[in-house]
C-alpha cells in the first residue's frame, strides 16, 4: 500500500467502500477477502466498517501461488474437492445479512498464466459450485451487501505502466484507481449519489421502452441478442433485503440486463482483451447459432477460453448484457487494466454463463425449468467480453416494432445521456 500523499485520498477511498459500497450497518458482520498484500487497505477499510458499528470484521487472506501448487502438485483427482467450513462460511454470511468485500488486484498477475487450463476450470468450478447458496441468495436476492473493490500493486501496475519501476508504475495505477472511483474528489460520496440517479434513471428509460432486440455493429461484429418481454435494466447500487442500498461494484458505469440466450446469433470481435483463471484471452472472435458459441478464434488464452466454455451446458450461453458509453471515466483513462472491473467499465459487453434472474420481472421466484422457458441461462461460470468502442453502434427493436439508436460510434444518444 503506498502512503504519503495519497493518505488522504486512501482515507476518502475506504469511508467510500465501507459507506457507500457496502453501506456497513450498526451490529453487521463484515467479511474481506483480499491477498495478503492487501492487508494494510483491508486494515483501513475495516477500521471505517468498525466506526459504522460494525460488531465483527473477519479476514480472509487468500493467495494464488496456493492454488498454482495444488494444481500442479496435488493428485487431479482431488481437485474437485472443497472442503465443508468452506460452505459453511458463506453460508452463514447469507443467513446473518453480512457484508461480504473482496479486494481485488494480484501480486503476481501471471501467477497461473501456465497451470493446465482443464485443471484449474476444475478447482474454479467446484469452489463456486460449493457456494451456491451464496450466489442464488448472497447476491441473486441480494441478502448480503455485497461489494467489488480494488487495490493497486507492483506488477499489476507494471502491466499497464510498462515504462515505470514497479513501485512508480503502483502509485501510477493508484491514480487511476482513485480517479475512477471518484476517491480523488473531496465530495466523492455526492458524486457518487448523483452518479447512482444517472444510471438508475438509465436504466428506467431502457426498461420502459420494452427493447426485443440489440444489434451490435462494427468491425467484426455484427451480433444480435434477444431479451424477454420481462426484461429489467439494473445500473449502480442495488437494494438489499434489508431495505437498504449497497454498491455491488467500485467503480460502475453500466446498465445491463439479462437476455433470453436462445434469440443470440451473429458474430463479435472482443475489443480488449479479458482475463479468465488467470490468463488473457487476446483478440477473440466468436460465432453465436442457436443462442451458442458455436465457433470462435483467440490469438492467446484459446486453450484457457475453450476448456471455461465446456464447463457445462450454459458456458457457451449468453447470461448478461451491458451498456456502457465512452464518457466512462474507464474508458477515458485510455487504458487496458487487464481486470474485469474496470475494462468492463469502459466498454458494452456481454457474458456468458449464468444469468442475473433479478434482472427479470418476477425472476427471482423462477426454478430452472421455469427460468429456461423464457432464455434465462443457468451455468456455474460467469464472464464477460468488451465488445464495442468509437467503431461500433447498438440499436434496438422494441416490441412495438420501433427502431432506436442507443449508442453511435460508442456514445449514448442524446435520450439517454
Amino acid at each position: 500500500m503506498t502512503t504519503t500523499s495519497f493518505d488522504t485520498d486512501f482515507h476518502r477511498y475506504a469511508e467510500l467502500i465501507a459507506a457507500h459500497g457496502l453501506n456497513v450497518q450498526h451490529g453487521q458482520l463484515v467479511h474481506i477477502n483480499t491477498e495478503p498484500i492487501h492487508r494494510d487497505f483491508a486494515m483501513l477499510v475495516a477500521e471505517k466498517c468498525y466506526e459504522r458499528g460494525a460488531k465483527c470484521v473477519e479476514y480472509a487472506y487468500s493467495d494464488p501461488r496456493a492454488d498454482r501448487l495444488r494444481i500442479e502438485k496435488s493428485d487431479p483427482a482431488h481437485l474437485s474437492y472443497v472442503p465443508g467450513f468452506y460452505t459453511a462460511k458463506f453460508t452463514e454470511l447469507v443467513d446473518q445479512q453480512a457484508a461480504n468485500l473482496r479486494i481485488i488486484g494480484m501480486e503476481f498477475p501471471d501467477v497461473l498464466a501456465s497451470t493446465d487450463p482443464k485443471r484449474i476450470q476444475t478447482l474454479t468450478l467446484n469452489r463456486q459450485k460449493a457456494i451456491k447458496y451464496f450466489f442464488d441468495n448472497g447476491i441473486g436476492r441480494s441478502q448480503v451487501h455485497w461489494c467489488v473493490a480494488a487495490a493497486a500493486t507492483p506488477l499489476w501496475g507494471k502491466k499497464i505502466y510498462p515504462a515505470l519501476t514497479p513501485e512508480k508504475a503502483c502509485e501510477a495505477l493508484w491514480q487511476d484507481i482513485l480517479a475512477m472511483c471518484r476517491a480523488d474528489k473531496p465530495a466523492c460520496l455526492d458524486l457518487w449519489r448523483e452518479h447512482n440517479e444517472r444510471l438508475q434513471g438509465r436504466a428506467k428509460k431502457l426498461t420502459e421502452l420494452k427493447i426485443k432486440e440489440l444489434r451490435f455493429v462494427g468491425p467484426g461484429t455484427d451480433l444480435v441478442v434477444g431479451l424477454s418481454d420481462r426484461a429489467i435494466w439494473k445500473g449502480g447500487q442495488e437494494l438489499s433485503s434489508r431495505g437498504l442500498w449497497f454498491e455491488p461494484n467500485l467503480p460502475t458505469e453500466e446498465v445491463f440486463t439479462t437476455p433470453d440466450f436462445r434469440a443470440t446469433r451473429g458474430h463479435l470481435r472482443a475489443t480488449r482483451p479479458f482475463m479468465i483463471n488467470g490468463k488473457l484471452i487476446e483478440n477473440l472472435s466468436a460465432k453465436f447459432a442457436g443462442g451458442a458459441i458455436t465457433d470462435f478464434m483467440a490469438s492467446s488464452g484459446a486453450d484457457t477460453f475453450g476448456a471455461y466454455v465446456a464447463s457445462d451446458d450454459g458456458a457457451r450461453r449468453l447470461g448478461e448484457v451491458a451498456l456502457v458509453g465512452i464518457d466512462s471515466p474507464v474508458y477515458q483513462a485510455g487504458k487496458v487494466f487487464q481486470e474485469i472491473l474496470f475494462d468492463e467499465n469502459a466498454a458494452c459487453h456481454i457474458a456468458v454463463g449464468q444469468a442475473y434472474k433479478f434482472c427479470l420481472e418476477g425472476g427471482t421466484d423462477l426454478d430452472s425449468t421455469q427460468a429456461a422457458a423464457i432464455g434465462c441461462n443457468e451455468s456455474a461460470v460467469h464472464t464477460d467480453m468488451m465488445i464495442s468502442n468509437t467503431d461500433v453502434d447498438v440499436t434496438a427493436t422494441l416490441y412495438d416494432g420501433r427502431s432506436v439508436i442507443l449508442l453511435q460510434a460508442g456514445a449514448w444518444a442524446r435520450d439517454f445521456r
